[in-house]
């Protein structure tokens, strides 16, 4: 028989089964779609050879009126700052613990600080001040000065640190002293369910009964960040509010600040952009008292001033209470509005001006969103993944997504990989790619208890592909020329900022779309790796007498690659029937380069599909058309 083309459309489908997806892609990883031709994704750099302490939580990119480009990353143990090529810690700084005690032993680096109620728990950061170095005791000033430090064990009254070095004198017990500077708590490096006494309000209606997991969650740590201006909003989720000015004398050497008179204790804050409130969300009713938040009340401040809620004749703060919903999950800021999402509904935010502030619209319903970072703004319209499946979009009215990888993401029915719905929700991180009109949400999958897969939805192209690229915050090239992102690595050390008694976990962060390769840099020099990426076709079967009525012969094939600079491993997976397993043909998988003209296969079976698979450094390629010759080879 004469050559015959496949003919595929872009995009995913893992609806529907691999004989159902004939002309269709079903499968690949690390692979977009441009002109509807499948192609490998762009490569990632690091950006210094630092990497930060915990899991990345939050990242926002913004310039200060002279120009200056920075990047604030929020983990969930410390806020970092990116300009210039190198980090800055700005993490802010809790409530002094002042006048503790030193204890240390000869010929150990563990020292003990003593002080009652102290209220630090172990893996919490600090730094020392006002340090007088006890009788006894070799180390100096500055060995406690220089570094930061994490607690290793916390007791009640006590917790203990390590040294750089070992205690070389008698030992110090409980003498002279210090203070000690802890950093703001931002939250656990997961989502936990939690179980028995103490989850529920004394006296409420569970009191004397053991609450299951199910009904209550602590959140991950997390951060919202945005700017003021120039000047950077940060805020813990379920948390304070912090600032910090880049024109305010020697900033990178300045921490961030508790913002004055803002709530203690919010969802999340959101800067109006156009018309410059501050809105908190998720806060509370009675500024100051962490026990009158409510997830569904927000309020916003004055107008160009982040400092002043209380509602007067004269400015333009106030407050509002949504009724859709158990709590507000996430927001956005639009072209000319906020959008809110709580569990259950969504609304617009407008400025409206005196006196009513701004006009609040409820505009979807069963359209909660699934975490606070899931909601992303994109070439004027927004999209989020939902908490009880699917996607949506606002582009004036609330709209359902479809998505044909769907199952694959939310359900665990066959091969679906699934999502961790218990313990994931809040970990999802929603990134806009403008270069490659992309939206993507970063999750775990339902055996994960981290960020372990992307689903990717191009709105130009109107496709959807997955993979297991793992980031945990995701910043367009807005502001930075290309996009960058964090990817947390558990088993490796931290290298900023410098701490005593460090434990694993660090956050890398990457300039995105740069090159074929992963490049980290170390201290000894960038380290490349290679790229793996794939991408699989429906089946396909012969239409003679009915669609794989007769077993064909595949011959051979003809590759057509627009850019291929590489060898490419090309596999024919062929089965009888649809249930069966798919198997590689006996020749197979054959090595084509850009010389290869055809390919002699001697594949026989009633299905057939094929798979691209390009693993070498500096792999670089795009896919045209498949061609095939193929006869009918008997009905059995």
């Amino acid at each position: 028989m004469a050559l015959r083309k496949i003919q595929l459309r872009p995009g995913f489908n893992k609806q529907d089964t691999p004989t159902q997806a004939e002309g269709q892609w079903t499968d690949g990883d690390n692979v977009r779609f441009r002109y509807s031709s499948p192609e490998k994704i762009g490569g990632w750099s690091q950006l210094t050879t630092s990497t930060l302490k915990g899991i990345g939580r939050g990242q926002h990119t913004w310039s200060d009126v002279d120009g200056t480009k920075y990047s604030a990353v929020g983990t969930n143990k410390l806020l970092a700052l990116y300009t210039g090529g190198k980090f800055y810690d700005i993490t802010p700084l809790a409530s002094t613990v002042a006048t503790c005690t030193i204890t240390s032993t000869n010929g150990s680096s563990t020292v003990t600080i003593n002080k009652n109620t102290h209220g630090l728990e172990k893996g919490a950061l600090l730094i020392f001040d006002n340090v007088t170095i006890p009788a006894g005791c070799s180390f100096t000033t500055a060995d406690f000065t220089t570094n930061t430090f994490e607690v290793q064990e916390a007791k009640t009254n006590s917790f203990n640190v390590v040294m750089a070095s070992t205690e070389t004198g008698g030992g110090a017990s409980a003498g002279a002293g210090c203070d000690v500077e802890p950093y703001e708590v931002i939250g656990p490096e997961g989502q936990a369910l939690q179980y028995g006494w103490g989850v529920g309000k004394y006296g409420a209606e569970e009191w004397g009964n053991a609450r299951s997991a199910s009904e209550v969650t602590l959140d991950p740590g997390s951060w919202s960040l945005d700017n003021f201006g120039e000047k950077l909003i940060a805020t813990i989720h379920n948390g304070k509010t912090f600032s910090w000015n880049p024109s305010a004398g020697t900033p990178l050497t300045t921490r961030a600040t508790v913002a004055t008179n803002n709530p203690t204790k919010s969802v999340m804050s959101v800067v109006s952009d156009r018309d410059r409130h501050l809105i908190q969300l998720g806060t509370e009713t009675t500024i100051g008292n962490t026990a009158t938040q409510d997830k569904m009340f927000l309020r916003f401040s004055d107008q160009e001033d982040f400092e002043d809620y209380t509602p007067l004749s004269t400015n333009t703060a106030g407050t509002m209470r949504l009724d859709q919903g158990n709590k507000i999950v996430g927001a956005v800021s639009g072209k000319d509005y906020t959008l809110i999402v709580t569990d259950k509904a969504a609304y617009i935010m407008t400025f409206v001006g005196p006196p009513f502030t701004f006009n609040l619209r409820q505009v979807g319903s069963n359209c909660g969103a699934i975490g606070q970072h899931a909601i992303v703004y994109a070439n004027g319209l927004v999209y989020w993944m939902s908490h009880a499946g699917g996607f949506f979009q606002f582009d004036g009215t609330v709209k359902s997504l479809p998505c044909l990888v769907e199952d694959f993401i939310f359900s665990t029915d066959g091969n679906n990989l699934g999502i961790n719905l218990d313990t994931g929700s809040e970990l999802v991180y929603g990134g806009h790619n403008g270069l490659f009109s992309e939206v993507s949400w970063y999750y775990p999958d339902a055996n994960a208890d981290q960020v372990n897969r992307v689903v990717t939805y191009n709105y130009d192209e109107n496709v959807w592909t997955t993979g297991t690229l793992a980031r945990t915050t995701y910043a367009n090239a807005d502001v930075f020329n290309l996009p960058y992102a964090t990817e947390y690595i558990a088993s490796e050390l931290s290298t900023f900022p410098t701490i005593n008694g460090n434990t694993a976990g660090a956050s890398v962060l990457y300039e995105h779309e740069t090159g074929t390769n992963q490049i980290r840099h170390y201290t000894t020099g960038p380290v490349t790796t290679a790229i793996a990426s794939n991408i699989k076709s429906g089946d396909f079967d012969l239409d003679v007498d009915g669609d794989g009525e007769y077993y064909m012969s595949v011959r051979r094939f003809i590759p057509d690659f627009k850019v291929l600079n590489t060898t490419c491993n090309v596999t024919i997976y062929l089965r009888r029937f649809p249930n069966d397993t798919a198997t590689s043909s006996s020749l197979g998988p054959f090595n084509v380069s850009n010389a290869t003209q055809q390919i002699w296969t001697r594949a026989r079976s009633r299905q057939a599909a094929f798979q691209l698979n390009a693993t070498g450094a500096n792999s670089n390629w795009r896919y045209g058309l498949f061609r095939f010759d193929s006869r009918p080879d008997g009905r059995r």
